[in-house]
């Protein structure tokens, strides 16, 4: 005799309350009630408000700014669920902070991404879904099983029909070429990458450009952008190297203050990214944000049912 599949249940955090309301409604169920508050002194309170005993329940919490007390406030909420009762819990991260700080760069410097790892395990999780992580090997860190999503099946739609001329795709930097290649193959288009050099944590240099962009729309991808720095110092690199229409396709758009003043003034005609953090707008500037809550809600139905997520990896070949 078969056992029932324990019922679904998704909750959310504070950081994208929005996203997962629109998961939920994509997968046809409510979002679970859950108060949060904070107390006088700054201490994150939780209550999960209704029965969630033997239940299969995903928190929807990406850690984005301000990062440490979402991140808090997802361990309390996951330490709240395993107290009661919960049959499974998973951690729906769409962005994860403190990916970039993946390994020992410099003398007496912490793995953070490790530390975070262990901390969502101790509270509790039994599974991690993601997306777009800074680096593949944070994966590693955990000892349980992560889904990790890529943002391209959504964002390739919405460029193919943006770029109907000539188009190279950039890397700002050496570490996303893989993430570049992806995206030349899956539209065609040629690749090309700019060497940078980081001047300081929001300051980079763009030095030199291997590829040929001239006459071409240009596409930079990117995993993240906070400064803005890397992407507006690439295209300007781009234009001086005779490029025609810049356009920036970047899965988290975590923009802080002086993000928005270099996109204005910038040579990126056009912010392509998606909801998996809250988007702040740039005024002046034309940023399209679009819905990951299909790849999200469409992960969260099959590891409930105990089915492949990895053919959601896919993207229809059609035509350029």
């Amino acid at each position: 005799m078969f056992a029932l599949q324990p019922e679904l249940k998704v909750f959310s955090g504070s950081a994208n309350r929005e996203l997962a309301q629109r998961i939920c409604k994509f997968i046809g169920v409510p979002l679970g009630q859950a108060t949060i508050s904070s107390f006088p002194d700054g201490e994150t309170y939780i209550k999960i408000d209704e029965n969630i005993r033997g239940r299969d329940v995903f928190i929807v919490q990406p850690t984005c700014p301000p990062t440490n007390e979402h991140l808090m406030e997802l361990l309390i909420m996951v330490d709240a669920a395993r107290r009661a009762s919960a049959d499974r819990i998973t951690a729906v991260i769409p962005f994860f902070g403190y990916a970039r700080q993946d390994r020992k760069d410099q003398p007496r410097v912490p793995i953070t991404a490790k530390l975070v790892a262990n901390l969502l395990c101790a509270a509790g999780v039994s599974r991690v879904l993601t997306m777009d992580l800074h680096a593949q090997q944070v994966q590693g860190f955990f000892d349980i099983p992560v889904d990790h999503l890529y943002s391209l099946p959504v964002l390739i739609p919405h460029l193919r029909g943006k770029l109907t001329r000539k188009t190279a795709v950039v890397s700002p930097d050496v570490g996303g070429l893989k993430m570049a290649s992806a995206y030349s193959q899956a539209l065609g288009a040629s690749l090309a990458i700019v060497a940078k050099q980081r001047k300081s944590a929001t300051e980079t240099e763009a030095l030199y450009l291997i590829g040929e962009v001239e006459g071409c729309d240009v596409l930079l991808v990117d995993d993240l952008t906070e400064t803005a720095g890397t992407l507006t110092s690439a295209a300007t690199l781009l234009k001086k190297n005779g490029a025609l229409d810049i356009y920036a396709g970047v899965a988290h758009a975590v923009l802080a203050d002086v993000a928005i003043e270099r996109l204005q003034k910038s040579e990126i005609k056009e912010l392509i990214t998606t909801n998996s953090v809250p988007v702040r707008t740039v005024e002046g500037f034309t940023t399209t944000v679009l819905c990951v809550s299909e790849l999200l809600g469409e992960s969260i139905k099959r590891i409930h049912n105990d089915e492949s997520v990895s053919s959601l990896f896919k993207i229809d070949n059609g035509a350029h």
